[in-house]
């Protein structure tokens, strides 16, 4: 089996992927690169998903490239404007050459007598291996399995004679005119297809267990859309990216700060908008606000159709299904042609790849997180994890631009080698997300550690991470930089030279 070597490959063609090689061509220009996507077409979750009303929930000014301004007047985007702005990305910059389809990581071990990650992957149309090494592997490949989302056992599901569907896998052209519709969950995913549905359906339910803190944001950016008027694109792009990081961030520490105020503040925005009524019951959790992720809507969608009879909240817990619905603990019962389990994601880690050192497998669950990235003792791999209370793109952005850093600082050095250690014995071991949402909750036990102090800490805090990845330097005493593997070196330059003569 031919071996093909590259100096980084990428896993994953979304949008951390597509935002990973844009940086690597434009910071360590001449590095050979491949991006291996196991799926048939760029964008990732954004091409996945095909729910309707399928959107973003953060504004495009921070969930776009810092290096791509969004120009359009819509700041909360539909899925299909972001699934373009992603691929003119790729095609603007001539990403989309190098990507290879159809590529799905199974394993990768790394040699330390070479200094190069080896990559097994098969070839999803034909199930053939195919094999790569490379010197540095980074990950891009989002944070839950694609092949399915999570859908809790619903007691007597084989009963129901109508259409049980997972937003993760929407059939095209879904006939759901004059239909009644139960969606089940709480989430962002519920709360989008609520108002998109009602267009045709005869009425859309939303059946949770527990109330989430839903939030109205406007759709376009007054403030944005005027500046255009008068001021240069990526001007107008930096200021609101400036403005919305800085809102979102304090938002978000006045909330873990005076949880009571914020609360009162979001369930006093929810009343004015589904009229006094409404069982705010529907509308008040338990806990604190951004305990768990807050649910956006734009412009009030979700709350207008509940205010005109469309679509109805109930708050309850499933006892079995039916033939025709869903009986409740309360006894009440719900009428329905279309089921939609809006019950979230099965969260992977590194795209559900096994990792090996040395021919030893790897337990991530017990490697800390090094500055939200890399691995604490594994050398030359990296991963893209987006913000729980921000933008995803924010923190690729600025992982990417760290990984360029690290790669020329090493190549500076005549370095081939790059791992963090700690060497602090008061550094803990905590829980790698502190959220309690159950898609994470249920994740916990699998994935990698954080610890209580920098850099093992993962703070969530996007200028916090600014100031470490950007401008603190690459060599801290904790990143080590070494060369190992001499003889290997030799070897890998012959496998570059056979495959070009292949």
């Amino acid at each position: 089996m031919a071996t093909e070597h590259f100096d980084v490959l990428i896993v994953g063609a979304g949008l951390s992927g597509i935002g990973a090689a844009w940086h690597l061509q434009n910071q360590c220009k001449g590095k050979t690169y491949a991006i291996l996507e196991s799926r048939e077409a760029i964008g990732g979750t954004w091409d996945l998903f095909r729910y309707p009303g399928i959107r973003s929930d953060s504004d495009m000014y921070t969930l776009g490239y810092s290096f791509k301004p969004w120009t359009s007047p819509k700041a909360i985007a539909d899925g299909p404007s972001i699934r373009e702005y992603i691929r003119s990305t790729a095609r603007d910059n001539g990403i989309d050459k190098h990507i290879r389809y159809g590529h799905k990581i199974i394993k990768s071990t790394w040699s330390s007598e070479d200094a190069v990650w080896i990559v097994d992957a098969e070839r999803t149309d034909t199930g053939k291996a195919v094999k790569f090494t490379c010197n540095f592997l980074f990950m891009c490949t989002g944070y839950y399995k694609y092949e399915a989302g999570f859908t809790p056992h619903f007691e007597g599901r084989e009963r129901f004679k109508g259409q049980i569907i997972h937003p993760q896998l929407w059939p095209e052209n879904l006939d759901y005119a004059g239909k009644k519709v139960v969606i089940i969950g709480s989430g962002a995913t519920a709360v989008t297809l609520v108002p998109a549905m009602t267009d045709k359906a005869a009425h859309v339910t939303m059946l949770q267990r527990s109330p989430t803190y839903v939030v109205s944001i406007p759709e376009k950016d007054p403030i944005a859309n005027g500046m255009r008027r008068f001021l240069p694109e990526k001007l107008v792009y930096r200021v609101t990216r400036a403005k919305n990081v800085s809102l979102t961030l304090g938002f978000f520490n006045l909330a873990k700060k005076r949880p009571k105020p914020i609360r009162r503040l979001l369930l006093a925005q929810v009343r004015a908008q589904v009229g006094k009524d409404f069982d705010m019951k529907h509308f008040t959790p338990s806990y604190n606000p951004w305990d768990e992720r807050l649910c956006a809507v734009p412009d009030g969608d979700l709350f207008k159709v509940l205010r005109k009879g469309k679509a109805s909240v109930v708050t309850d817990h499933i006892d079995t299904f039916t033939e025709t619905g869903i009986k409740l603990k309360s006894g009440q019962e719900l009428e329905a042609d279309i089921i939609i389990t809006a019950t979230g994601l099965d969260l992977q880690l590194l795209g559900g790849m096994k990792v090996f050192m040395d021919g030893k497998q790897v337990d991530m669950s017990q490697r800390m997180n090094y500055k939200g990235i890399m691995f604490e003792g594994l050398p030359n791999i990296a991963m893209i994890f987006g913000y729980t209370n921000a933008s995803w793109t924010l923190k690729a952005d600025i992982s990417s631009e760290y990984i360029c850093r690290l790669l020329n600082q090493m190549d500076k050095k005549g370095m081939r080698q790059c791992t963090p250690h700690n060497t602090d014995p008061t550094v803990v071991p905590e829980a790698f997300v502190d959220m309690h949402s159950g898609y994470i909750q249920r994740a916990l036990a699998h994935l990698p550690k954080q610890g209580n102090k920098a850099p093992w800490k993962v703070y969530m805090n996007y200028m916090l991470d600014l100031a470490m990845l950007r401008y603190r330097p690459v060599e801290d005493g904790i990143m080590e930089l070494s060369n190992p593997g001499v003889a290997g070196k030799a070897r890998v330059k012959r496998a570059q030279v056979s495959t070009a003569e292949a």
